[in-house]
């Protein structure tokens, strides 16, 4: 019992957050700091096969870039300057659930658009 409370003490002290370890956006090995790889955008709930198969397609439709300087993100709602295509046919038959969706191409990311308040909920690099 006594070893169990000692190793939940030290688990409690060790990930609090006062320690950084239990909510750092880095992890610490040695010296030197080991940044986590960012997850995928959870917005859109894509996964990264997903993002492949909509930037594949998405590549050889050859729609216009918007413009490079307007930055925007995920959030963000679209400046009514950039236009929005509709999310190609191959697209929307391969991933039901943003086939009406919409998207512009900018520095070769992929930003996906929700079309019912124009808000980006994704982007593929």
């Amino acid at each position: 019992m006594r070893k169990l409370l000692i190793t939940s003490g030290a688990a409690l002290f060790f990930f609090s957050p006062a320690h950084g370890l239990g909510s750092s956006p880095t992890l610490m090995l040695g010296q030197a700091p080991v940044e986590r790889e960012a997850p995928p955008s959870k917005t859109s709930n894509l996964t990264l096969e997903q993002h492949h198969i909509i930037k594949e397609f998405i590549k050889d439709s050859k729609v216009e870039n918007a413009p490079a300087d307007i930055r925007v993100a995920v959030g963000d709602t679209v400046p009514q300057s950039i236009q929005l295509h509709p999310m190609p046919a191959e697209v929307g038959a391969k991933l039901s659930q943003i086939k009406s969706h919409l998207f512009f191409v900018q520095d070769a990311k992929v930003f996906i658009v929700d079309p019912k308040d124009n808000r980006i909920v994704d982007i593929i690099d």
